[in-house]
């Protein structure tokens, strides 16, 4: 026996194939699962890695939107939104700048009045249409005013005789302001004909 193992192993060394041969099926199965959890390990720190990076971006751009939205809420309360109206109460001048019959406009698109001198009264008509609050126009040709949405109409007194409209422009408080003798006209406070109050001595300026 000793002799055929002599020989055999001097066999293999002849024609160098004594490696293979040398290694057991036991030591190869040792080794391979030696690397796997190496390869595991470093698979598993890469998706670490991602992981990281990953909710680290999330949060920066958290953190990101949270400081906008708190600058928009400080400059917001910094500078709030202001609805800026024109006086309810004004002065539009002396008596004497408004000649019989005339239909004065100057107001019209600052304060929203039209300035009236008819029949011997100053009037302030609030240019506002009593059907669905259009501003009415004023034709000096046709001598009354015209609502362009509807077609409402009024006399210059401010009498409604036409159109869908159902009832008269609304008149502002006017008065003289006895400080410089202008008149004043108090849009806070309104005058509506079909409730009497067009006879309030609130409601007009008599003139000559």
């Amino acid at each position: 026996m000793t002799d055929e193992k002599s020989s055999s192993g001097a066999a293999s060394e002849a024609d160098g194939s004594s490696a293979p041969a040398a290694v057991s099926p036991k030591a190869t199965v040792a080794r391979v699962p030696a690397a796997k959890p190496a390869q595991a390990t470093s698979q598993g720190a890469e998706i670490t890695r991602r992981g990281l990076f990953s909710w680290a971006a999330v949060g920066w751009v958290g953190f990101t939107a949270a400081i906008g939205g708190c600058m928009t809420a400080f400059g917001r309360f910094m500078f709030p939104n202001v609805l800026f109206e024109p006086p309810t109460s004004f002065k539009v001048g002396n008596t004497e700048d408004f000649p019989p019959g005339v239909v004065d406009e100057r107001f019209k698109e600052a304060n929203g009045v039209w300035i009236v001198n008819n029949e011997g009264r100053l009037t302030a008509l609030i240019a506002i249409c009593t059907h669905l609050g259009c501003p009415p126009a004023w034709l000096e040709a046709q001598n009354k005013f015209k609502c362009p949405c509807h077609g409402s109409g009024y006399y210059k007194n401010g009498i409604n005789f036409e159109g869908p409209t159902p009832r008269p422009l609304e008149r502002a408080k006017i008065s003289i302001d006895p400080d410089d003798g202008q008149i004043l006209v108090d849009k806070s406070q309104k005058y509506l004909w079909e409730q009497g109050q067009w006879d309030d001595p609130s409601s007009f300026i008599e003139v000559s």
